[in-house]
């Protein structure tokens, strides 16, 4: 059923002193219940370092513009590196593109902005639309780059975004997981074709397994049945088998192309870490048997940045065919990948949490009051798990 919180209120109010003329009666009047205008939230004004983070009590509270969103009180958000890269400006030409398609809107029409791609909480309101949520039902979401983010008491998305919430984890632990799962989705999922069903004793390589996206991976995969290798620290060593990985190759100890490269090929790389990687990654793929690498770094945003967004995309494009075909002729798939938000795949996910197969990996938990700090703990890197707002 969708559910619509109302509005307004009818009530019967009756008439004490009534004019001499008339006898003693009761009237229907309609009147209109105040609705929240304003909300606590922390927000920016321009794009920067740390200092640009601003708390406000004014922050326009989320409405519904249309009839599949609904308003989330938010419970507990959580951070990313891309919360910091966002913070100093990042992506803002794309970003800026997808709020204002017809370019209506002045620049810095975003401002001010809310981060926070995480965020688990209570629905408040739905649309009309909407019949799968109803109030006071649990949820958590990624939440799309382009809206506004979760480090607010409200938050509206798409029912296309939402998930019931796992029950087997509080929000501050549901606020851990939506983002790098939803991106670790999208690229293992949607690209690399992997699902619960064909990936029993597939050979799987994450390079950079023990950052957010990596850890979630390394547990569906081998929640699926698959043989996975990282590379990752020595100090982190123990902590991704604690997830599951099969097999682990300390970076620090020296470039580790070599080492890989004395172990059986791989059916898919999930490439976290970008650089000269390409350069040697892609040979420890089996050829010519469809086997796909993956990187999650790519220079989309960053060319958009610099040369607008009709001459950013046509030099994104350029690059991604040049190089699939450079690599398609050796017999492997190059292909990059995204975050994509899917209220679906987090259905899936919900399951696999509660059944006990994936767990949230949270690395600190910090107050509302605390949000300046808590961008610096991500700003500094290194965690082993997720950085957490508690905001209610």
């Amino acid at each position: 059923m969708s559910c619509v919180r109302p509005s307004v209120h009818s009530r019967l109010v009756h008439l004490c002193k009534s004019p001499p003329w008339r006898g003693s009666q009761t009237r229907l009047l309609s009147t209109t219940k105040p609705r929240r205008t304003v909300m606590p939230a922390w927000v920016i004004d321009k794009y920067g370092s740390n200092d640009v983070l601003r708390f406000t009590k004014n922050a326009s509270f989320p409405i519904i513009n249309y009839p599949n969103e609904v308003i989330v009180k938010v419970f507990a958000a959580g951070l990313n590196p891309l919360d910091v890269s966002m913070r100093g400006g990042y992506g803002a030409a794309t970003l800026s593109a997808k709020r204002d398609p017809l370019n209506i809107k002045q620049s810095g029409s975003e401002f001010p902005l809310v981060l926070g791609r995480d965020v688990s909480g209570v629905i408040m309101e739905c649309g009309l639309d909407v019949k799968y949520f109803r109030e006071r039902d649990e949820v958590w979401a990624a939440i799309p780059p382009w809206k506004q983010g979760s480090l607010a008491e409200f938050v509206v998305l798409s029912a296309n975004e939402v998930s019931h919430k796992p029950k087997s984890l509080s929000h501050a632990e549901a606020a851990a997981i939506p983002y790098v799962a939803t991106t670790a989705w999208s690229a293992l999922v949607n690209t690399g074709g992997l699902s619960k069903d064909n990936c029993a004793k597939k050979r799987i390589l994450i390079l950079g397994g023990s950052g957010g996206v990596g850890t979630f991976a390394i547990q569906m995969l081998k929640a699926w049945g698959a043989h996975v290798t990282v590379t990752c620290s020595q100090n982190a060593e123990r902590f991704v088998k604690g997830l599951g990985a099969d097999h682990v190759v300390d970076y620090t100890a020296g470039p580790v192309e070599e080492p890989l490269g004395a172990l059986e090929k791989f059916d898919l790389i999930l490439d976290n870490i970008g650089g000269d990687t390409e350069r040697w990654a892609l040979n420890l793929l089996k050829p010519w048997s469809g086997a796909k690498y993956i990187t999650l770094v790519t220079p989309f945003l960053q060319n958009t940045d610099r040369l607008g967004i009709a001459d950013g995309m046509m030099q994104t494009a350029a690059t991604m065919a040049s190089k699939a075909l450079k690599h398609l002729v050796k017999g492997v798939h190059y292909r990059w990948g995204f975050f994509a938000p899917s209220g679906p795949a987090l259905d899936e996910i919900r399951e696999m949490v509660d059944a006990g197969q994936i767990r949230a990996v949270v690395e600190e938990t910090f107050s509302f009051s605390q949000v300046s700090e808590a961008f610096q703990k991500v700003e500094k890197g290194h965690a082993r798990g997720k950085t957490v707002v508690q905001i209610s």
